[in-house]
């Protein structure tokens, strides 16, 4: 059930189909800011969810992740893509997540949807799980597609989340002098203008993120652990909300699994709405944001 545009002032987890749900926002009025979507992979499986002891949930399937192959997953995709445009605020941006299954084809389709010109990029992500292919080099890394449907987006630079530390070589031949505070620096002339860099705040995070571990998600040794199948560590989608969103504007996840991404941003004072038409997600993702705390006290069911 969708409560009207005045129920997005706080948090809502909906119960559906994307497809048919985000056409009801539209018409209520609704813009998102920031859509973070992790569809299926593709993987021709039905994912199950674990329990405590890391047993799988038997009779409780999380998703059926088979389409009768690519084109069908494809066919899946494109409408609610184009269903999600329609929502896209006026420096929104879209990121899709996606493996080597699909996400050069995906690519293509996005083109299609949101028009070239409105792709911005990539995210390489890292889980951090290992190779285990023989015959072949193994593919250790997933990808987030990044599209601005207006052609412009929201990019917080400045966030710290988006910097890492200088290696210890650049540390060692550039950062060679010290404030009066002792903080090492270096400065670059550019255009007869001088400017600072202090080694604490870090160099630019680039398209690459391995810091990020998937494990820290699957593991039952973190509170963060849901059991869902594929969950995504909040450390990731924390990066994400932080540099695509400000407090206070709307995070929309259409495929929202555990709530991995309303979880994040109810923490750092987003609005947000999550869609998932499995019910076992919907549970999952409802009593999670239950142990937020105060952020997910704003939450709404439907």
């Amino acid at each position: 059930m969708i409560h009207g545009r005045a129920a997005f002032d706080s948090g809502q987890l909906l119960h559906g189909d994307c497809l048919e749900v985000l056409p009801l926002l539209a018409a209520e009025g609704v813009r998102f800011d920031l859509a973070y979507v992790d569809p299926p992979f593709n993987t021709g499986k039905v994912h199950s969810a674990r329990v405590a002891g890391g047993a799988r949930e038997a009779g409780s399937p999380a998703y059926d992740d088979s389409w009768g192959g690519l084109d069908g997953f494809l066919s899946m995709l494109e409408p609610r893509l184009a269903a999600l445009k329609a929502l896209a605020g006026p420096e929104a941006s879209v990121w899709i997540h996606l493996d080597y299954r699909t996400v050069h084809d995906t690519k293509v389709l996005a083109d299609r949807v949101f028009g070239r010109s409105a792709f911005a990029g990539e995210v390489v992500w890292v889980p951090g799980n290992g190779a285990r292919r023989r015959v072949g080099p193994s593919v250790t890394h997933q990808t987030i597609l990044i599209y601005a449907p207006s052609g412009v987006m929201t990019w917080n630079a400045a966030e710290p989340a988006l910097r890492e530390p200088y290696a210890d070589t650049s540390l060692r031949m550039h950062f060679g002098n010290e404030d009066a505070d002792g903080r090492r620096y270096r400065e670059r002339t550019i255009a007869g203008k001088t400017y600072r860099y202090y080694a604490e705040s870090g160099r630019r995070l680039g398209s690459v993120w391995s810091d990020c571990p998937a494990m820290r998600a699957n593991t039952p040794l973190v509170k963060e652990t849901t059991g869902y199948p594929t969950q995504k560590p909040e450390k990731l989608l924390d990066r994400i909300v932080r540099a695509s969103s400000h407090p206070g504007e709307l995070v929309l996840d259409p495929m929202c699994g555990s709530g991995t991404t309303l979880a994040a941003a109810a923490k750092l004072g987003r609005r947000f709405a999550g869609i998932d038409q499995s019910p076992l997600a919907h549970g999952i993702a409802r009593e999670r944001l239950s142990r937020v705390g105060p952020a997910g006290d704003r939450l709404q069911a439907g």
